[in-house]
């Protein structure tokens, strides 16, 4: 079992980890920091550059995190948020299958995240070396009520979405 929960956190933290370092440095074809704010503004989350900090350094730090396996609850819930915010503000409509642009992904890795609150990172951790235990199960209760506050404010500070007008002729 611990081999097992070692090759997932590699594989999903650095996964994530990956995608968060898109988002902060560009890197892989990422739209860097400032394509990423710009799309935070797209998504109407406001104030857009500090969400669009927090969500990528959610990623990219959580992703590293996750990967060492230290801090391994602070790690996914920071990733947790992060995909249920992208759930909730792109992939919902666009159905399941990420073929459409769906949540499928963020799903897995949600789940993923999940598992590893309830099972713990394993004893090849960085928190197993240095000894760092989160006390159960009150470490999953408060981390579980700060996702649901911090996705909370993210989702209902977005700003009203703009009605669509249509361009008519006019006529005279």
């Amino acid at each position: 079992m611990a081999v097992g929960l070692l090759i997932l956190r590699l594989v999903v933290g650095l996964t994530i980890a990956g995608h968060g370092a898109q988002k902060l440095f560009g890197w892989w074809g990422g739209p860097g920091m400032t394509g990423w704010t710009q799309m935070v503004t797209k998504l109407r989350i406001r104030p857009a550059e500090p969400w669009a900090w927090i969500a990528a350094l959610a990623e990219f730090g959580g992703g590293i995190l996750l990967a060492l396996g230290l801090l391994t609850p602070l790690a996914a819930v920071a990733i947790a948020g992060s995909m249920i915010i992208a759930i909730a503000t792109v992939h919902l409509p666009r159905g399941f299958w990420v073929t459409k642009g769906g949540y499928e992904y963020n799903l897995a890795v949600l789940a993923t995240m999940v598992s590893l609150s309830l099972t713990g990172p394993g004893t090849y951790s960085l928190d197993q070396v240095l000894g760092i235990h989160f006390p159960q199960p009150l470490t999953v209760i408060i981390a579980t009520i700060a996702l649901i506050v911090g996705v909370s404010v993210t989702l209902v500070t977005r700003s009203p979405q703009q009605a669509q007008t249509e361009s008519k002729p006019q006529t005279t």
